[in-house]
């Protein structure tokens, strides 16, 4: 099943940051913890994965 979810922008006086909020169900069937370390991949224009992987 998917989530649906929007891209959040906050506009700061020399940048601009990008927000993504992941659902709670999502969390909790990956079981995410505080602090985790995950690497972003863009497959495509239409794709974004993210995975885990040990932290440093």
């Amino acid at each position: 099943m998917g989530y649906k979810t929007k891209i959040q922008q906050i506009n700061r006086e020399k940048s601009r940051q990008y927000y993504v909020n992941l659902p709670s169900a999502i969390v909790q069937a990956m079981d995410f913890k505080k602090g985790a370390c995950f690497e972003w991949s863009v497959k495509d224009k239409d794709t974004l994965t993210l995975k885990r992987y040990m932290g440093e």
